[in-house]
């Protein structure tokens, strides 16, 4: 599926076009993937109406991407034919940088982003660099494994940023595929912590509660306690002042999204400073994401049991996907069967 132009999405937009395009070949360190599934993440989104635009129209959009090598090309070690291998955000970057030399990959000048500034995983084959592919855990099956490689890996890394302890109270804002994931590693990796999340559709709010989180309200109910920590998972910026007064003295906001939506900038000028800011209170972004995050929340995932509640869809159903996540009905993450294996 090709996204062919750039435009606001209606209850009846068709922003992919299926096409027949020529099979890639692997250069030189690369691979050829065949893919099996892939997860259809809010980035797609920013892609479409503008937000984080492609470099060139148009692209196959796409980046939580589970398949098989079908072949390797020159120079190529550690893979084979039919390894299954997964492929998120992070495309490539420099390894020559300063932040690529401390790990820092996400932050290099030349990162590049599957699906948007190179071809992604809405297709039957694709290309990747050997170097960021990373191999799938056997306990994790294709459908469970996509989600992990985003709204699973950008969650695992907005949850280190925060700098919780087991006890901490953490809030959630938004409750769509990363949220959720972060929910069922919170209870994994820090059983005492209690999470608080925070929906505008109550149809969230519910799954929130039936997943374990300790309360859930509306995106301007006041929980009823302050928080050590808040991520934020929303394309607004309502819910990031509406966070800010949650916040313990000392507290951290993580804001956990590529962009923002302009639609209601205006909400910033309700910030308070002595109400939201003052008191040693923290923003923090989050900026892509790593190999190191990607490969660590499939482990976790492994080793802990997490799966991700995933609604499946066809390819040919990706536009009827991505207005669900569009317009707020999402329940978990929503994954696309590309190839039966």
């Amino acid at each position: 599926m090709l996204l062919h132009t750039i435009m606001k999405m209606s209850d009846s937009a068709d922003p992919l076009r299926a096409a027949t395009i020529h099979i890639p070949e692997a250069g030189p360190g690369e691979l050829l993937i065949r893919v099996t599934v892939c997860g259809v993440c809010h980035t797609e989104l920013d892609e479409i109406e503008g937000r984080t635009p492609p470099l060139v129209l148009p692209v196959v959009p796409g980046h939580q991407v589970i398949g098989t090598v079908e072949s390797c090309g020159d120079n190529v070690e550690g893979f084979k034919h039919g390894d299954r291998v997964g492929v998120a955000w992070i495309h490539s970057a420099c390894g020559k940088c300063e932040h690529c030399s401390r790990g820092e990959e996400n932050l290099c000048p030349k990162f590049r982003a599957t699906g948007r500034d190179i071809n992604g995983g809405y297709a039957e084959y694709m290309t990747v660099p050997a170097s960021f592919a990373c191999m799938v855990p056997d306990e994790l099956s294709d459908e469970s494994a996509a989600p992990l490689l985003c709204a699973g890996a950008i969650g695992f890394r907005s949850l280190v940023l925060t700098g919780i302890k087991n006890g901490d109270r953490l809030g959630l804002t938004g409750f769509g595929a990363s949220g959720h994931l972060v929910l069922k590693l919170v209870q994994k990796m820090y059983p005492d912590t209690e999470v608080y999340v925070f929906a505008r559709n109550p149809y969230e709010r519910n799954f929130a509660l039936e997943l374990g989180a300790a309360w859930a309200g509306d995106t301007t109910e006041p929980p009823p306690c302050k928080l050590h920590a808040i991520i934020d998972t929303t394309p607004a910026w309502k819910p990031v002042v509406e966070a800010l007064k949650n916040l313990e003295p000392g507290g951290r906001l993580v804001i956990n999204a590529i962009r923002k939506e302009a639609g209601d900038q205006e909400y910033l000028q309700n910030l308070n400073y002595e109400r939201d800011l003052w008191m040693e209170k923290e923003i923090k972004s989050v900026a892509n994401v790593t190999r190191r995050d990607v490969s660590e929340m499939l482990r976790l995932a492994a080793a802990y049991g997490i799966e991700p509640d995933v609604q499946l869809f066809s390819l040919e159903k990706a536009n009827e996907a991505l207005r669900e996540l569009k317009f707020g009905r999402v329940r978990g993450a929503k994954v696309l069967k590309i190839v039966n294996r």
